[in-house]
């Protein structure tokens, strides 16, 4: 146990020698947190829009206040007639046009109905379709307020209830899989370099001469940069609370106890890979193309796994990401316990298994 610690100790030397690398180390996940956290969200905000109102009566300029008013819209032109439309389209300056029929509070004064027409731009659909949603919303909550308790004939209501995220945030969704993405790609880019380093600076001879077994050697590896995501868990998961407002409903013992198994199935998994490779270049490729591609496209935090064909399907399980993703937004969003989520974990558990066993074997005792 006492050599143990010494290499331990000596990991911990050199990475508080390295200042650059540790400041990457610490610093990397809160800027990735912080700009993947503000920057991947499937809201749209502060989109522009014209507004044609020829009629200019109370309740057409009430509603124009509201989309004005309203985080999702900046009113950015009232337009003159129907040919600027499609003008202001062309250059770009507006992403929605609200148009109003000429005698629109008259309409729904006498007739019941009035008609407001959304014209979006369809060339991104996603963002289209979300705006017009988002107008319909805050119409038919217009409309809502000004009939009252009066029952419309053949009037159909839909009570919409949104469990978990009743705000519809995107963060509630991207940030369980930014801590999967970032914890993957620093734990495992960290502990994928260590090994080849030791034989590209020649003080592996040393290593192999003493009187550590190959396993504690590698096990003495992968503690310092334990003890590092430690702290970056801390980090990601204050910045995610008071920085990303998203909450734990959870157990924080338990998310923290996930973080920390995904994070030594992350270290293994750069273990096996320093082991394998020849050069430090060779496994930092490796860690870091070959992992984030997986890691975003199959993880299931940026595209549903269902829409996938079932090849993809397959090939999704073998990706830590995926299960650690599924347990965090599980845990921290939902709020469930161990018992709906020991599957998941008992996955984790066997990668973890897996991946140490496999860098153990890979881990050579002789250079030539």
């Amino acid at each position: 146990m006492k050599q143990f610690l010494s290499f331990v100790k000596k990991e911990f030397f050199h990475i508080w020698r390295d200042k650059s690398t540790l400041l990457i180390l610490l610093g990397m996940p809160v800027v990735q947190i912080v700009i993947f956290g503000f920057a991947l969200t499937n809201e749209v905000k502060n989109s522009r829009i014209a507004v044609l109102d020829p009629s200019k009566d109370a309740s057409s300029l009430a509603i124009t206040a509201e989309l004005d008013a309203s985080r999702y819209f900046d009113l950015e032109k009232n337009l003159v007639n129907f040919a600027q439309v499609e003008e202001e389209f062309r250059r770009g300056k507006i992403k929605l046009a609200v148009i109003f029929p000429a005698h629109f509070a008259d309409d729904l004064q006498h007739f019941n109905k009035a008609t407001v027409q959304l014209i979006a731009d369809a060339s991104d659909p996603n963002v289209a379709n979300t705006l017009t949603n988002y107008a319909t919303a805050i119409i038919t909550d217009y409309q809502a307020r000004i009939t009252g308790n009066k029952q419309l004939p053949y009037t159909i209501q839909t009570e919409m209830r949104m469990l978990y995220n009743p705000q519809m945030k995107g963060a509630f969704n991207f940030v369980p899989g930014l801590m999967a993405m970032v914890l993957l790609l620093v734990c495992t880019m960290m502990t994928a370099i260590t090994i080849v380093k030791e034989k590209e600076m020649g003080t592996m001879e040393v290593m192999l001469v003493s009187p550590m077994r190959p396993q504690m050697v590698v096990l003495a590896k992968a503690v310092p940069y334990l003890f590092i995501s430690s702290i970056n868990i801390a980090t990601i998961l204050l910045l995610s609370v008071y920085a990303l407002e998203v909450p734990i409903n959870g157990s924080l013992f338990l998310v923290v106890a996930e973080s920390i198994l995904f994070t030594l199935v992350s270290l293994s998994l750069g273990l096996l890979i320093s082991s394998s490779a020849g050069t430090q270049q060779t496994a930092m490729f490796i860690s870091l193309i070959g992992l984030f591609m997986p890691t975003l496209m199959l993880s299931g935090f940026m595209f549903p796994i269902e829409n996938m064909p079932l090849p993809l399907r397959v090939i999704s399980n073998i990706v830590p990401a995926k299960w650690y993703y599924l347990v965090v937004r599980s845990v921290m969003i939902k709020g469930v316990g161990l018992q709906e989520i020991w599957k998941e974990t008992l996955v984790l558990f066997g990668m973890l298994v897996f991946f140490l066993t496999l860098a153990i074997r890979k881990f050579k005792i002789r250079l030539a």
